[in-house]
Formats: C-alpha cells, structure tokens, sequence
C-alpha cells in the first residue's frame, strides 16, 4: 500500500475524542488520516479548547451528535509527520500552528497552506495558534494607540492578551470582569484600573470619573454576552470606536441605536472569517511572543489529557478558581 512521505507502520491508529451527546465524549482509536495532495498531517501536541465550543457541548437542537473524530477542536499545534503529493513548504519533523478542525486528537490533516511554522525558540512552549491570531487581529482592528484609555469587558484568555497588547501599545487600560482572580491577572498583564463586573451604573459613573467626563476612544467588548455588550456602548466616548470581540452565540441582540447614534460609535464586528486574515494574526502573533508584546504563557492556567476533554470543556464554562485558558496536551 503507497504510504505518505514519512508515515511509519508502527503509527497506524490515532487516538480521538467524540463528543457523543449533551456533556458526553467518548476517546477511540481511529485509523491514521491520509494528507491528500497539498495537505499535511500533524502529530498534535495539544489543542486549546476554545470558549465557542461550550454552546455545541450543551447540545442545542441544531447540534449534531455524534461529532467527527476530533471535532471542535480548532486550536492544535504540533509537528508535521506526513506529507501529501506536492507539499513543497514544509517537510517532516517541522514544528507548526494551523487552522485544523478535528484537533481533539493526537493527529489531524491541515492545508499546505494554513499552516505557520513555530520558530525553535518556541520549542517545548505551547502554541494554540488560532485565538493568538484573533486576539492580534482584533487589537489591529480595534486601532488602539498610545496614550489612549482603553476599556475591556471581560477578563478571559482573549480580553488578558489583548490588555498585554494594549498595555504594551501604551494605552491605559480599565479592565472589568466579575471575577476577582480574573481583575488581579488583568493587573498582571498591565491593566491600569481594575473594574468589578456588576452593577451598571456604577460601572458607567466609575470610568466617567477615571476619563474626567470623557469616557473611553477605545472599549472592547469580550463577554459576548447582552448586558455586557450595552455597558461596553455606555463607556464608548462621542466619536470612538467599540469593538465587539466577543463571540454571541445565543440569540438576537437588542442595542440602545439611540445611544449609537447620538454618540457617532464606530461599531467594529472583529471576528475574522477569511483563513488567510487568520493566518496573518497567528503570524503577527509568532512575532508578537518573540519580541516581547505577547506573553501567554500565565494564562495556561488548566492542561488536560485527551481522556479528560469533558473535564476541560466543563472547567471551561464553570471557570473555577484562577482559570483562564485550558489547553488539552497529549
């Protein structure tokens, strides 16, 4: 039988998660995947596991259970292990990031060309490619520029990388969220004043006093969530721009277009569907980590094996004590 360049007999199987149903997965060995012309295959390191899977794990009547192999897993890295016919960019043995779709498993195929390479720097260190890129497209669409005040809604994995980013731009940040343990690692990512996430309009008259009347050029909403979303519009000053970085995945969404309107808001919808715009923000990222703007690292909090998904995706949503990002590694 003709082998891809670099497939081994002894690595014939690969291990992955199934979601099954509602809060169920299952973990089987599956045959190896074949890269196709122009495709490699990746032997994963690990796969981040992203907030967007959380409505999918409920089981929301659209939802089709069960998943393929690997499915929802969006944010692997690893190294290439086997080529398809015509791979000229990349060889085996090369350390990547890419945009793969089944990479809750220890293996998966990924185009030539959506895959970046990680330099031997980075070696050891884990890489999920795809929210670095969108954090570093949306900080490059949200325009933030020294000596702005900047506010963040919702101290996550995305909202922490883009207070790093901002800080490091030199704007002063104002980090909001709900969770105390979330405000100190805003802190520690530079946030200049930290916001509890609760009452509305305490919130609006807190970031009036900080900007003396003016509110904010800059405010970034990352929740996507409602109420959130209507606050982040309140602390948006006349003439500035709101970017909608979180990801609303639960319904229609009422706003205050009076407010809108009044103020002249540039209403920034950040989430990028272009592949190639994403591998631009996950090369940006690659150079973001090496000179010093971008440092993830703290904010892996949670490292599961692939037997423990459901733990992961559960912690995900729960955010116990000091969660911010859950990496699955195998």
């Amino acid at each position: 039988m003709e082998r891809a360049q670099g497939e081994h007999c002894d690595t014939a199987v690969m291990t992955a998660a199934t979601v099954t149903g509602p809060g169920k997965i299952a973990v089987k060995s599956h045959p190896l995947p074949q890269p196709g012309p122009g495709q490699v295959r990746l032997r994963l390191e690990g796969c981040g596991v992203c907030a967007s899977n959380l409505t999918p794990w409920e089981g929301p009547e659209w939802m089709e259970f069960p998943t393929e192999p690997g499915g929802l897993g969006h944010e692997g890295w690893g190294i290439v292990d086997a080529l398809g016919p015509g791979v000229r960019s990349v060889q085996v043995g090369d350390r990547v990031a890419g945009l793969t779709y089944h990479a809750y498993a220890t293996h998966d195929l990924a185009d030539e060309n959506m895959i970046i390479p990680l330099p031997s720097a980075l070696d050891g260190l884990p890489f999920p490619g795809e929210p670095l890129g969108c954090a570093m497209n949306i900080f490059r669409r949200s325009e933030i520029k020294a000596g702005q005040t900047v506010a963040i809604v919702g101290i996550g994995f995305l909202g922490a990388l883009l207070t790093q980013l901002a800080t490091k731009a030199g704007a002063k940040v104002i980090a909001l969220s709900r969770r105390p343990d979330a405000l100190e690692m805003a802190r520690r990512m530079g946030a200049a004043h930290c916001l509890s996430l609760d009452d509305h309009w305490r919130i609006i008259e807190a970031v009036k006093e900080l900007t003396e009347g003016r509110f904010c050029p800059r405010v970034i909403e990352a929740t996507g969530k409602a109420w959130p979303l209507d606050l982040a519009a309140e602390l948006t000053a006349e003439r500035g721009r709101l970017i909608i970085a979180g990801y609303h995945q639960d319904g229609p969404r009422q706003i205050n277009m009076q407010l809108w309107n009044w103020r002249g808001l540039d209403v920034i919808n950040a989430h990028e569907r272009d592949p190639e715009v994403y591998l631009e923000g996950m090369l940006e990222a690659v150079a973001a980590v090496m000179d010093g703007r971008l440092n993830p690292a703290p904010l892996y909090t949670h490292r599961y094996p692939l037997d423990a998904l459901d733990q992961a995706l559960n912690d995900t949503r729960d955010r116990p004590e000091g969660f911010m990002k859950a990496l699955v590694t195998y």
